[in-house]
């Protein structure tokens, strides 16, 4: 759930804050008030979740200086000034120092408003691209992400922190929606190039001459940034969709990869999505360009073969949508459970995330089966089965894991609720807790 935005009001008149603060807080938003802009200062650090609302003309510390503080701890953080009649002079180059915006006094209380729904937004998005790059750089987080216990997702666990220690390039590849991109983020984190650049460039998003501008360069200074090789230099560059290489740009890629040398100054992970039947990605790249970034190689497993944790997976994002929406999450059937587990999921994790979010959608207007969902993704209307039968033992135990860990969560950790609501004897529930591997402290 987004973080709720925060307004402080900074301003040494004491009627004036408690008007603004009495508005704002009308128009649904938290407030904060400071009678000083030393006071506000000591509270106001570089990641404040919200604005500021500040006079400028102030005793000891004015709002120009105040605002030249705030600019130097957070560049980004939005402060509107509040000015009197013949102060817009000062507004103007208050602007020019930073400032969000300004408001004339007398001020129209809408129009202030308004400016503090923009400003919110706008750190909103600030907020929650900081909290993005702090997620992609710590590889704890990341790895978390990577949720499931299942075989094939432990050996991915075990891939991404071997390769991860490793210097050479990686070529990643998988089906469409398995999280390839995630995967790479990963094996950079966990590295010792975490701390590095990452930069990532979609190969199939850019016509040849755009590509080979932004791989290569030379760029312009309108362009604003450096060609991704040097951009990258020393950490590690991701080129999605490799495989939409033309010729020419893949024996310029080779000879910038031979340039290098080994160990590899910029490690190279490329990932292929390539879905045509028949054809690989080793199909479709030069021989010596394709070894050279295949050296090392993981493949992400589809979601039909993560066997329990497509139900461990559903659990988790139907409850974040749940959270996001303001509504209880759906529990699932024993038969729901069964169909989560039974469907070919062609569009992997991208599909399921889809399918959580329209099931608790659903559930909140008391319509709608997640039977329903399955089927409408299905091209022809048929029952969404594998091929592949399994044996009722397995279903029954999916789902056992799944009622029991959903309950352990629900009422955070404690015993008693568990082994009331499921009206099982203690012995029972620490059996079959061993038995899933699921810890108590894990609900806590």
């Amino acid at each position: 759930m987004a973080q709720a935005m925060k307004i402080a009001i900074v301003d040494d008149e004491q009627d004036m804050r408690q008007s603004i603060s009495q508005w704002l807080a009308l128009s649904g938003y938290d407030t904060e008030t400071f009678a000083s802009a030393e006071d506000a200062l000591k509270a106001l650090g570089p990641d404040y979740p919200g604005i500021v609302i500040s006079d400028i003309r102030m005793p000891g510390m004015d709002g120009m200086q105040f605002l030249k503080k705030l600019m130097g701890n957070d560049s980004a953080l939005p402060v509107i000034m509040i000015t009197g009649h013949g102060d817009v002079p000062m507004a103007v180059e208050a602007m020019r120092v930073g400032a969000f915006d300004f408001l004339e006094k007398p001020f129209n209380p809408d129009r202030m408003s308004e400016l503090a729904k923009r400003a919110t937004g706008m750190r909103r998005l600030t907020m929650d691209n900081r909290a993005l790059r702090r997620e992609l750089s710590d590889g704890t987080q990341l790895m978390n992400k990577l949720i499931g216990a299942s075989p094939v997702m432990e050996r991915l666990k075990e891939d991404i922190l071997d390769l991860g220690q490793a210097d050479g390039h990686v070529l990643i590849d998988g089906e469409t929606g398995t999280g390839k991109t995630l995967v790479a983020h990963a094996l950079h984190a966990v590295g010792s190039r975490a701390g590095k650049k990452f930069v990532l460039v979609s190969c199939a998003a850019l016509e040849e001459n755009a590509l080979s501008k932004r791989l290569f360069g030379p760029m312009q200074p309108e362009d604003g940034q450096l060609p991704a090789i040097e951009e990258a230099r020393g950490g590690t560059l991701v080129l999605e969709d490799i495989e939409a290489l033309t010729d020419t740009m893949q024996a310029r890629l080779l000879s910038v990869i031979n340039e290098q040398g080994t160990p590899a100054e910029t490690r190279i992970v490329a990932i292929s999505n390539l879905q045509e039947a028949g054809r690989t990605c080793e199909d479709a790249l030069r021989p010596d360009l394709f070894y050279r970034l295949a050296a090392l190689r993981i493949t992400v497993p589809p979601l039909r073969q993560r066997g329990e944790d497509i139900l461990t997976l559903f659990t988790r994002l139907s409850e974040q949508f749940a959270d996001e929406y303001g509504c209880e999450t759906p529990q699932v059937s024993a038969q729901e459970a069964a169909q989560l587990l039974q469907a070919p999921w062609p569009g992997n994790v991208r599909q399921l995330i889809n399918i959580a979010e329209r099931a608790v959608l659903q559930s909140r207007r008391g319509s709608g089966t997640i039977a329903s969902l399955l089927m409408s993704d299905h091209e022809e209307m048929q029952p969404v089965m594998t091929t592949e039968g399994k044996p009722l033992k397995e279903y029954v135990e999916a789902f056992e894991r799944m009622l029991i860990d959903n309950t352990m969560r629900r009422h955070k950790g404690s015993i008693a609720s568990v082994m009331e609501e499921l009206c099982l004897p203690r012995r029972t529930l620490n059996e079959k807790m061993a038995k899933y591997g699921l810890q108590r402290s894990d609900y806590l």
